[in-house]
């Protein structure tokens, strides 16, 4: 039996130990970003605990406390190490954590509260991510792909890629590769099933994944310290060597007439005032660390380089012509003031009519094998038709542009319908530097 002054000591013991571990808590800082990458259709966001939803802006900047709704749309957040969420039509999600350790170890939790869900984890060393839904969550230790559907009667957890473990009120539950787990809500019992039944979003998931796999291994990744909006780099532009100032990007599809400000948003966050957010499909990391430099007989390229920012109060912008009005935030307010003043590529039926200067703005991912020959074709004429699967054509008839949450113009495809895959591997690497270094004549884009 323990003295009096045994139990006194292991006590203070023990209080130490819950302030130390408070401490380190309190150490763990709460400034990280992700970004919201992808959206399709109707997506809203409320972006702190209280607030309320409002049209979400591709590109925006996630953090603690936000939370993502989709009605008939589809959303992609995008992690550091190039983990990714998925939500379908019909869902809800929030983020309960994304903190940082005095270690530079990422903590990541997410909390899916209705619909589908689909996450893609790297297994990035030291990195934590959990998934919570209802009383249960899965802490991911390891390379994973899974989904998550809360239906009216059940839940069910499907692992596509590694092994995950389900903690809740049953107890801890392994699941393996290809098994289902399901839970009932009424007794909450659980079946592990030896396969995986398809829901029509897998194909869509797998499409993501494949442009995803496709584009980051010819990515030239060296110019940013995440991974995250690099491969929309990769497919949207191409890297060149400019005499003087070396590796620069350039987006496809512009001309002399287009600057890297033409769309996007000012958005207001309570923690860091107001940002710009970029409307194109690849403005993240040009807009996050580097400048954009205007080059005589190139135009305006990004050149990285420099510190991650996580908002930017005003853009960098260097060597810019005189006719160039620089960008500037709103002096009072907090509503997102939008900016749309360059054109959009556009669908009509399931055709995309891709215009010079749209800068990718409204072209769906991975659809083209070749997008420097269709940016070069696009410059010669203005504007060049261009076929794709009706599958693809997005859902929503909003033209893409952030004064309508996002979307992008044309008929609307249901959700429910396959997704298709994608084209086949093109042979060019879409990094290439130009055929001669030479510059283009005066005011032309490099890609002609």
């Amino acid at each position: 039996m323990s003295s009096p002054n045994s139990r006194s000591f292991n006590i203070l013991i023990g209080a130490l130990f819950a302030v130390i571990a408070s401490l380190s808590a309190m150490a763990d800082s709460h400034v990280r970003i992700v970004r919201l990458s992808y959206i399709d259709g109707e997506v809203q966001i409320s972006r702190g605990a209280g607030a309320a939803y409002e049209k979400a802006i591709v590109n925006l900047p996630i953090t603690e406390g936000a939370k993502l709704k989709t009605a008939d749309g589809r959303a992609e957040v995008e992690f550091e190490d190039g983990s990714t969420l998925r939500l379908v039509a019909d869902s809800t999600v929030g983020f309960s954590k994304l903190s940082l350790r005095e270690s530079g170890a990422k903590v990541s939790e997410v909390q899916v509260t209705s619909g589908t869900a689909f996450i893609n984890f790297t297994g990035t060393k030291d990195d934590e991510f959990s998934v919570r839904f209802e009383d249960k969550k899965i802490v991911l230790a390891r390379a994973s792909h899974l989904r998550v559907i809360l239906g009216d009667d059940d839940s069910t957890v499907a692992v596509f890629k590694g092994l995950i473990q389900v903690d809740g009120p049953s107890g801890m539950i392994e699941v393996k590769k290809n098994q289902t787990v399901s839970f009932d809500l009424d007794s909450n019992q659980y079946k592990v099933a030896k396969n995986i039944q398809q829901t029509p979003y897998d194909e869509w998931d797998d499409q993501q994944n494949e442009y995803r796999t496709r584009y980051a291994a010819k990515s030239y990744n060296s110019y940013s310290p995440y991974v995250y909006g690099t491969t929309d780099l990769s497919y949207y532009g191409s890297f060149f060597n400019a005499p003087g100032y070396g590796m620069m990007w350039q987006p496809y599809l512009v001309g002399a007439g287009w600057d890297p400000f033409m769309d996007g948003a000012w958005a207001f966050n309570s923690g860091f005032g107001f940002g710009w957010v970029s409307a194109y499909p690849w403005g993240w990391t040009p807009y996050h660390t580097g400048a954009w430099v205007f080059l005589p007989g190139y135009g305006w390229a990004w050149q990285p380089g420099g510190a991650w920012n996580n908002w930017y109060s005003q853009p960098v912008v260097r060597n810019a012509p005189k006719s160039f009005v620089a960008p500037h935030a709103p002096v009072s307010g907090t509503s997102t003031v939008v900016v749309n003043r360059g054109p959009a590529s556009t669908f009509t039926g399931n055709k995309l009519i891709v215009r010079n200067n749209s800068a990718g703005l409204g072209v769906p991912r991975g659809q083209f094998q070749n997008m420097a020959k269709l940016s070069q074709k696009t410059q010669e004429r203005g504007v060049v038709s261009q076929r794709v699967p009706v599958q693809s054509v997005p859902m929503q008839s909003s033209a893409g542009r952030m004064g309508n949450a996002g979307g992008r113009s044309g008929s609307s495809s249901r959700a429910s319908q396959p997704m298709p895959r994608l084209e086949p591997m093109p042979r060019s690497t879409g990094m290439s530097a130009p055929s001669s270094s030479a510059p283009a004549s005066a005011g032309s884009p490099r890609h002609k």
